[in-house]
């Protein structure tokens, strides 16, 4: 079986509106669980795609800040 991760979690979540992809989010976090992780990364990635510089540079301090604690 070819199973593509990365279309698979796309399709899953294409759709939703804010709310909905927000509660996907944050219930990924909260269970805390390894699995979960991929489908966090794709949806960094269409966020990282998707921004300006600017907002990749936001990111980044967040980033920064955020590993320091």
């Amino acid at each position: 079986m070819n199973l593509n991760l990365r279309n698979a979690i796309i399709h899953n979540v294409s759709g939703n509106d804010q709310a909905q992809l927000k509660d996907t989010i944050v219930d990924a976090i909260q269970r805390g669980e390894e699995k979960m992780l991929p489908g966090l990364g794709v949806l960094f990635e269409v966020i990282w795609n998707h921004a300006d510089e600017q907002e990749k540079n936001m990111m980044l301090e967040t980033l920064e800040e955020g590993l320091k604690q």
